[in-house]
């Protein structure tokens, strides 16, 4: 096939972009290589890519209505998968313009480009995030969502609505995935694996909110990719089932899915540290601190759905998951 993925600089995007190559699909590689973290990572990244058989590199911005209406043109890609946005809970706080240009606009620009194609499936990254205050566990896309706690969390619900929407008006098959904190090699700096183990490898104090008491449903980016893929390639479909009298969030009578991708198994932050203390030899030194605002307490993904549905499963545990994150970040930086 001939997939456009955005955000193929990024962290999820590139390691995706290769899986497609790797099994002979066409990939439009689409980022604009912005500065919202370390710009050398994001290059290293896609330098992995550039010259690989089928790879086609798009130096882009998805907000850019003109330019992605003549991407779409140009390329007629026959699915999409977009991943590009403007991440980052606490930093959605500090510049929430970025996120509507990025995550509004730029969602926007992509459904449109799908509309006017006739692209056969779009999958779009969600987000545990959506799940805000609600502290059912574990989290279910059956739930209702409609108290987001970030700028971040309400982008990606309004994605949700508006990738629905089209599915209703135009017929787009669409499907949201609600990925819950993604990690292992060639991961985001600004995620807390990689500040952590920088942290303690250097010998810097960390940060820790919430006295480590928080939960985070950590997911291992191979089973990531592999939830994607699979997604991919399942078409979304309507549910015949669905009914407006007692209407079921994550489908529709029209051809709209929504699903968890996660390990469906939180890990406490203070067993967490104490994992990569483990793999790098080190104590750490940690300055406990209260909740953050816009932090969630905890993130626990139902993914019965994803499972039953393209038969996804979460394959790699934490301590094996952040030993390979951490030989690839010692190999990367010389540590």
């Amino acid at each position: 096939m001939k997939v456009l993925v955005t955000g193929t600089a990024g962290f999820i995007g590139a390691h995706l972009a290769h899986r497609l190559l790797d099994r002979g699909d066409q990939v439009i590689g689409v980022d604009n290589v912005n500065d919202y973290y370390d710009v050398n990572l994001k290059e290293a990244r896609l330098d992995g890519l550039r010259g690989k058989p089928g790879f086609t590199e798009i130096r882009q911005d998805v907000a850019d209505r003109e330019a992605m209406a003549e991407l779409f043109r140009a390329e007629q890609p026959e699915r999409v998968v977009h991943l590009a946005a403007q991440a980052g809970v606490r930093y959605s706080i500090e510049n929430p313009n970025a996120y509507v240009d990025a995550n509004l606009v730029g969602f926007m620009n992509i459904l449109e480009g799908c509309r006017h194609n006739d692209v056969q499936h779009l999958v779009y990254a969600s987000s545990s995030s959506v799940y805000g205050a609600n502290e059912t566990m574990p989290f279910s896309v059956h739930d209702n969502v409609d108290h987001p706690l970030s700028l971040y969390a309400a982008s990606k619900k309004a994605n949700e609505l508006m990738a629905h929407t089209y599915s209703h008006l135009y017929n787009l098959p669409t499907t949201g995935l609600r990925f819950f904190t993604v990690y292992g090699p060639w991961g985001r700096p600004d995620m807390a694996p990689f500040i952590f183990t920088r942290k303690i490898l250097a010998g810097e104090t960390i940060d820790v909110f919430n006295h480590g008491h928080h939960q985070r449903d950590f997911t291992y980016i191979d089973d990531i990719v592999e939830g994607v893929v699979l997604s991919l390639d399942q078409v979304a479909t309507p549910n015949p089932d669905w009914q407006g009298l007692e209407p079921d969030p994550g489908s529709s009578r029209a051809p709209y899915r929504l699903y968890n991708i996660g390990s469906n198994n939180p890990v406490e932050l203070s067993r967490f540290i104490e994992i990569i203390e483990s793999c790098v030899g080190k104590k750490a030194d940690r300055n406990l601190l209260p909740m953050q605002p816009g932090d969630v307490l905890a993130t626990y993904a139902d993914v019965k759905d994803l499972t039953r549905d393209v038969g996804y499963r979460s394959q790699t545990s934490i301590e094996e998951g952040m030993a390979r994150f951490i030989d690839w970040y010692r190999g990367f930086y010389n540590v």
